[in-house]
């Protein structure tokens, strides 16, 4: 079939956006994140004096950083539309927020429907998997105090370990707020087939757009900052200490993430913008904390019908375009959430200001010594 004039032009347009798009974040990436790092080696006097402070300019600079990320989709006509429960209203209490996973990005959606919600994502923690570590926002993460979790049985105690240890060490003493967290441990496409067969064994649910959560590291982060008078059970050592003075986890925040076609949107397309404008639908629901059992097998079935909703929730979207509207009401309503292009412009500014000034001081030091 010969390619016309127009295709071949379109084709063409669509690369060299693509080419100037990735040129852009790399040059956005090798001025903000050693920013980033600088800022904060320059600010570390201000850690040992006054540490809630220093924690304070860390995660505005790190919301900075998120938008960024979240300006790259934002610019391409990636936008998002929220459904169910309004999260503003929690978005100075501590939750955790439990999210279905399709794509890479997810994570992208996420740094984007949040950038309104308060000081959520400047107090926010992520739980993600390690090999995001490596990647060139992970020296970020480590410094954030995110956690990076290894997949598989032959980890799996040992990293529950490690997660418990590393809430009772950073989540309140860098006033963390929101925890978030993807229980069924790895993308859709991958667990989809595995998860089937588990829960054909084991006489659960078929699920085709979502899969069977992990109890593991949601039971860890309830255990660890729910406060004792909440769930019953001691949360022991530092925690309890902490929790004192903290009315500790409030909420659950179940979060469903649907794509249009159920074609989710990944970081390539994300960083390159070859995909026609998409809008991303986002479902939260709020629950109690305190209507979360603690026990292991009540809160494996607990867990289990969020993600048996979700299959509801999503089965629902994709044969109209829409989530099907509360109980007890007769109309689902959606909003359009926005982001400001002038403040997304200024924080790039800001990092572009920012790459200039270290690289002219360093090149001022240099001349001084040599």
């Amino acid at each position: 079939m010969a390619v016309t004039l127009e295709q071949a032009q379109r084709v063409g347009y669509t690369c060299l956006k693509a080419l100037l798009r990735f040129a852009f974040m790399v040059a956005n990436n090798l001025v903000a994140i050693p920013s980033y790092v600088l800022y904060l080696i320059m600010l570390q006097p201000l850690r040992i004096l006054d540490s809630k402070s220093f924690w304070y300019i860390e995660g505005v600079l790190f919301k900075w950083l998120l938008a960024m990320v979240a300006s790259w989709g934002w610019w391409a006509g990636y936008t998002v539309v929220e459904w169910g429960d309004d999260v503003k209203a929690v978005s100075e209490d501590e939750a955790m927020v439990l999210v279905n996973h399709q794509a890479t990005g997810d994570v992208c959606t996420l740094m984007m429907c949040l950038q309104d919600k308060g000081t959520v994502v400047r107090q926010m923690m992520w739980l993600m998997d390690h090999i995001f570590k490596y990647t060139n926002f992970g020296i970020v993460s480590l410094i954030h105090g995110d956690f990076f979790i290894r997949q598989g049985r032959t980890h799996r105690d040992q990293q529950l370990v490690l997660l418990k240890d590393h809430l009772e060490k950073y989540y309140r003493s860098r006033n963390r707020k929101w925890i978030v967290l993807f229980p069924e441990g790895g993308f859709l496409r991958k667990r989809r087939e595995t998860s089937q067969a588990f829960a054909k064994k084991n006489n659960l649910p078929f699920l085709k757009h979502v899969t069977l959560p992990r109890l593991g590291a949601t039971q860890v982060i309830l255990k660890t900052l729910v406060a004792p008078q909440e769930n019953g059970t001691p949360s022991g050592g530092d925690a309890v200490r902490k929790e004192r003075k903290s009315k500790g986890l409030q909420w659950v925040i179940d979060t469903t993430i649907a794509y249009p076609k159920a074609e989710p949107i990944d970081i390539q397309t994300w960083i390159l913008g070859y995909r026609q404008p998409t809008v991303t639908h986002v479902h939260y629901r709020i629950f109690p904390v305190k209507d979360v059992p603690a026990e292991p097998e009540a809160l494996t079935n607990w867990l289990y019908q969020r993600f048996i909703e979700k299959e509801d929730l999503l089965t629902h979207f994709y044969e109209t375009g829409a989530f099907p509207p509360p109980q007890g009401q007769t109309k689902a309503i959606s909003r359009a959430m926005t982001l400001s292009n002038l403040w997304l412009v200024a924080i790039q500014s800001f990092a572009f200001l920012s790459g200039g000034m270290w690289y002219c001081l360093f090149q001022y030091l240099y001349h001084c010594l040599f």
